[in-house]
């Protein structure tokens, strides 16, 4: 497997969504918070190049945060 070791995979861990106009997201400035549809306590969406792959839940250690990957979501046939 040592041609997969190169290949480029986008990860993206989605913990909630929002929506808003576009003249908030304008004026957005570091340090700003957007509320989320979401707490802490759900499950987060894994995706792998924008398509979901897993689900699992965020882990807060101290000042380190990961997530454990709880589900592997199945493949449809079209996507294999």
């Amino acid at each position: 497997m040592p041609t997969l070791d190169k290949v480029p995979v986008d990860l993206m861990v989605v913990l909630g969504t929002t929506s808003m106009p576009i003249h908030q997201v304008l004026r957005l400035s570091r340090g700003a918070i957007i509320e989320l549809d979401a707490s802490e306590a759900d499950e987060v969406k894994i995706l792998a190049n924008n398509m979901p792959i897993a689900s699992g839940v965020v882990l807060v250690d101290r000042n380190r945060i990961a997530v454990e990957v709880k589900q592997m979501l199945t493949r449809s046939p079209d996507r294999r």
